[in-house]
């Protein structure tokens, strides 16, 4: 995975609560497994209509708005537990979402797949909102190490759990975080032999 460390960027806006995971990315594209390609069906109802043409006023269509930021209304990624969900939105581009709450196994799902969820309360959430809608090119900017977010010149603090964090910061997944502890395994280890029928 690609690791996430400090991040400045613009945000795309979709200003709905509860979004399940079925809107996030519909159950007619979960047919492969391989996680490549899901970016493009990520919020496939809402960015065509049914005769395939782009939905122009979707946040996703819209050129007024880019980046490597995802701000959702509250309760995102509720729903079944597809883990395909996370895979749109890393394969499509985001690296952070935003949100005044998660639903537990999207927020797992999304650390586990090199996504940074960052809750925030509603009342920072609305103030995010307006700010895009003021001026879609504002940059946010993400300090993963020292677990802030920066709003203009306010700075907010976030929660992240210390292991995904670690995992986050180096690109690991968790058999890559394994391997980075090698040497303290292999040091326990030694130190730790089983009891031998002699010794006991």
């Amino acid at each position: 995975m690609d690791s996430i460390n400090q991040l400045k960027s613009s945000a795309v806006p979709i200003k709905i609560e509860n979004i399940d995971t079925d809107q996030i990315i519909p159950a007619r594209f979960l047919k492969v497994i391989s996680r490549e390609g899901f970016g493009n069906n990520l919020f496939r109802d809402w960015r065509f209509n049914q005769d395939n043409q782009i939905i122009e006023n979707f946040p996703l269509n819209n050129s007024n708005y880019s980046g490597k930021i995802l701000v959702a209304g509250k309760n995102f990624g509720c729903g079944s537990s597809r883990e395909h969900a996370a895979w749109a939105i890393k394969d499509y581009g985001f690296d952070v979402v935003i949100s005044s709450y998660f639903a537990d196994i999207f927020m797992g799902n999304a650390l586990n797949n090199g996504i940074l969820p960052i809750v925030v309360t509603d009342e920072i959430l609305n103030q995010i909102f307006d700010i895009i809608d003021q001026e879609p090119t504002t940059a946010f900017e993400v300090d993963l190490e020292h677990q802030t977010l920066k709003i203009q010149d306010q700075i907010i603090s976030f929660e992240v759990d210390s292991y995904k964090k670690i995992c986050l910061l180096n690109g690991y997944d968790d058999i890559d975080f394994l391997i980075s502890q090698k040497e303290k395994i292999e040091a326990y280890e030694q130190n730790h032999k089983p009891l031998q029928y002699e010794d006991v």
